[in-house]
Formats: C-alpha cells, structure tokens, sequence
C-alpha cells in the first residue's frame, strides 16, 4: 500500500502530467452539468457530447423537459445506454427542481442527491464543477488508477476509495486532483494496454511492477 508521502508524489506528478486536466462534459451552466452528468454512466463522454449537443439546443430548462412525453425524450437519447431509465430521471428530477427548488440546481451535495438518478458521484462533479465546492467524484478512472496504485484496496467501494483520496490530499486539490486522475485513467493508465514502460508512477506501482514483470 501507498504511504501519504508517496501519494503527495503521485498527485505532483497527475498535475505534471495533465496540467489542464478539466471536465469533458460540454455545459453553459449547472442544469447542463446535471443532466450531462446522468446521461454519462456507463456511456463515454464523447458520446454524451455529441447527444447533448442536439439534445440541450432542443431542452434549456426544467420545463422543456416536461413539455414533451417521455417516449420522446427516449427517443432523443436513444444511442445512450439506459437511455429509457434515464429519460423518465430526467423528468422526475426536472419535476423535483421545478417543485422544491424554483427550477434550480441546489448547490448542495446532500440535497443534490435527493433528486431522482442522482447519486454521489454526479452531485459530486456538479457541485466541484459549476459551483466550486471542494469536491472528489470517483468515477471508473479514478477508481481504477487509485486501486492500481495500491492506494485503495481491490475490494474498497468507491465511496472508501473517495473518502481515503480527500483525507491525504488537501482541500484546495481536490477538484483539480478528481480531473487529472481521470486524464490519466483515460489517456495514460487505460483500462486495456496501459502504458507502463513510460510511467513516471511506475515504482510506486503494485499493478504496473507485476504487468512489466510479466512481458
């Protein structure tokens, strides 16, 4: 397992890495984020740009949302995994912000999450990213890279992975440190072909030192 010390070398060198590391998800404002943020579970985040870029010219608010049946917002993301069960979230959730909250995202991670489909990890990216609240979402990359790094363990939930990353890293980084662990999941540490033999991590590494011992 990592020490505190070899971590704070780890997030250097994210930052080293992929100094501009920021969010992918095309949004103007917190309403986009949000919906965006649904729509990319378990789906990549060029396909959800290419969606959203039809889908939030057609849809600027709550109530465009509620406007239409839901056989039709279905159909507007159909090329989205789950697209039916995110399509009827949609709504409960454009219901709910309409209802309780005058039609806005509420900048609170815990209200957030009492909106329909919206779990920690969106609440998390929505409140880091539109309104700068100090935030670390674990997304697939974040999980991966931190697990592989012998950060967390192979059976740590998500939620352990969150909590011990927040706890060795300060405040201030959290946010940056969120994107750049995802840059470097998505473009460095893949989930297939990983690129070991050029990783500046590599001596830290647990699962990067038994892949090269292997080739």
């Amino acid at each position: 397992m990592l020490t505190k010390k070899q971590w704070e070398f780890c997030i250097d060198e994210f930052g080293e890495m992929f100094p501009g590391a920021h969010c992918e998800l095309v949004h103007e404002n917190a309403f986009e984020l949000l919906i965006a943020t649904l729509l990319s579970a378990q789906c990549t985040d060029v396909l959800v740009n290419r969606v959203t870029a039809i889908l939030f010219k057609k849809y600027k608010t709550p109530e465009d949302y509620l406007a239409v049946e839901v056989e039709e917002l279905q159909n507007d993301i159909r090329s989205i995994g789950l697209f039916r069960n995110k399509a009827k979230n949609i709504q409960s959730l454009s219901r709910m912000l309409i209802d309780e909250f005058n039609g806005q995202v509420p900048p609170n991670r815990d209200v957030m999450m009492t909106l329909p489909g919206v779990g920690r990890k969106t609440a998390n990216v929505v409140v880091s990213n539109a309104f700068g609240v100090p935030a670390l979402a674990v997304d697939t990359h974040v999980e991966r890279v931190a697990k592989r790094l012998g950060m967390n363990k192979w059976k740590d939930s998500p939620l352990i992975v969150e909590e011990k990353i927040m706890r060795w890293t300060p405040i201030d980084r959290w946010t940056n440190t969120h994107h750049q662990m995802i840059f470097f999941g998505r473009y460095h540490c893949k989930a297939q072909n990983p690129g070991c033999e050029s990783c500046p991590l590599l001596s830290l590494c647990r699962e990067g030192k038994k892949r090269m011992k292997q080739r």
